[in-house]
């Protein structure tokens, strides 16, 4: 505190007082980017650099022991084990629970001190205190077009290449990809090797996205397969997840070379957009229940 009220006029309301400050409490500026900024922001909206050294002086010189014993409500300490000086953090905790009579102590691993960095520890502490269930997460879920791309014969074609021939080739197809991907709004969900997972919000785009990453391969002397799957989907960190993910991947299983193959489901969903569309066949797709009719897309002449 010392440190901090000294020179604290001369920087009062300034990044570098509220970076100091930060370091104080434990927080590493750079892992909460923009908190620096903030807190400068609310202590110059606070008070004045005069009235500021006046408020730290006297929270130095503050001292609410004797005040202790007479809180008579049930109390939560929550304390933050520290790097440094274990012993002397340990004690001081224990003697403010010593001093508030039935004070249950909680002790948190180390870390910020401030729960700006994270919450979740010290609101999982006052949930247990107050007897209190979290709820479960609720599940987010949406409507999404999923396409799945894998390279034919990549095995194959890595021990015909060499390594790295087969580098450079890889590195032009993920390019040639993104782009694609970026053009028509796709969304990478994965890059798996040689294969590509994105979402999208409609499957024709899907589908043009497809035909124009098979066609765009192919000048660099390979091919892909291709899979179009629409359905609902779990977000997990972001991502889809879930079965219709699992289905999307087992259409794409089922697609020859330069082959863009459709489940039922997006082939009714593009009715009316100018789309064609071979019958396929049933299949069974592995771990998936039900055989599935699958569709091939047509290129336009």
């Amino acid at each position: 505190m010392a440190e901090l009220t000294e020179g604290i006029e001369a920087s009062w309301g300034s990044e570098e007082h509220a970076r100091r400050a930060m370091l104080h409490a434990g927080v590493d500026p750079g892992e909460v980017p923009g908190l620096a900024g903030f807190i400068a922001r609310m202590n110059r909206a606070s008070c004045g650099p005069a009235t500021a050294r006046a408020f730290y002086q006297a929270l130095t010189a503050c001292d609410v022991r004797a005040a202790l014993p007479a809180i008579r409500v049930p109390t939560l300490l929550i304390d933050r084990e520290s790097f440094d000086d274990r012993e002397r953090a340990e004690a001081e905790a224990e003697d403010v629970q010593a001093r508030i009579p039935g004070a249950r102590l909680v002790r948190l691993p180390p870390g910020p001190k401030t729960t700006l960095a994270d919450p979740r520890p010290v609101l999982d502490a006052v949930r247990s205190f107050l007897g209190v269930t979290p709820a479960p997460a609720a599940t987010d879920t949406v409507l999404a077009t999923l396409l799945f791309t894998d390279i034919v014969d990549s095995t194959r074609l890595q021990a015909e290449f060499g390594d790295q021939r087969w580098k450079a080739l890889a590195e032009q197809h993920h390019a040639a990809i993104w782009a694609i991907l970026g053009a028509n709004g796709g969304v990478e969900q994965d890059t798996a090797g040689d294969g590509f997972y994105a979402r999208f919000s409609g499957p024709a785009r899907a589908i043009r996205t497809a035909v124009e990453a098979a066609a765009s391969v192919r000048q660099l002397g390979i091919q892909i397969r291709a899979g179009v799957h629409a359905g609902e989907c779990e977000i997990v960190d972001g991502k889809c997840s879930g079965l219709s993910v699992s289905i999307g991947a087992r259409v794409m299983s089922h697609a020859g070379p330069s082959e863009v193959l459709v489940s039922q489901t997006v082939k009714d969903l593009v009715a009316g957009s100018g789309l064609s569309f071979e019958d396929a066949g049933e299949h069974e797709l592995k771990g998936v229940p039900d055989r599935w009719r699958l569709h091939r897309v047509v290129e336009p002449h």
